[in-house]
């Protein structure tokens, strides 16, 4: 399924609509330690790796199909949910553009919790020192350790060209990015 078939909606759109007193059913996709850091107000957490759309359609309180919207840090994490719920069947999903970030840019309500290193700083954190890592043990102790500084490399370039990176996934279920039950709600 291409990203253009995914409806979206800005953060401005979508807080106009609650406030009018229409029915907001928003599912904020990223980790349990992300979502405790900040959120938006309305959402609730459904992680992304736990993410099952037909439980998910099955617990809804949505009467006359309203849609569900899905939210992450910037857009692309909701966009893979909203995907896996159209593969699924469901097709009255909506992304929230650009995600909690701008979510926070337009000034909306959000509740704040622990701050965190967001998983997008550990990736880098990683990557970097796998990097440093590789390049010293290739320059000091054998130069077949240059790989591991390609392997990190080619991981990131993968992980440009197609939205998804294995070391975000990875990292996201290290015991520090958990946090008690992953499918707990506000």
């Amino acid at each position: 399924m291409s990203v253009a078939t995914i409806p979206t909606i800005s953060p401005r759109e979508l807080e106009g609509l609650r406030r009018r007193g229409e029915p907001v059913d928003l599912i904020d996709v990223r980790t349990p330690v992300e979502f405790r850091e900040v959120h938006a107000e309305p959402a609730r957490l459904v992680p992304l790796d736990a993410l099952d759309p037909r439980a998910v359609m099955a617990s809804r309180d949505a009467a006359g199909g309203e849609p569900l919207y899905v939210i992450c840090r910037s857009g692309n994490r909701a966009r893979m949910a909203s995907e896996k719920f159209a593969s699924a069947g469901f097709s009255n999903v909506v992304n929230v553009e650009g995600g909690t970030v701008a979510w926070e840019q337009a000034g909306l309500p959000v509740v704040r919790g622990t701050k965190a290193i967001s998983l997008e700083r550990q990736v880098r954190i990683a990557a970097g020192a796998l990097v440093v890592i590789g390049t010293a043990l290739g320059a000091f102790v054998h130069p077949g350790f240059l790989g591991l500084s390609a392997f990190a490399g080619a991981g990131l370039v993968f992980a440009g060209i197609t939205e998804t990176c294995g070391m975000g996934m990875l990292l996201a279920k290290m015991p520090w990015n958990r946090v008690g039950d992953p499918t707990c709600t506000r």
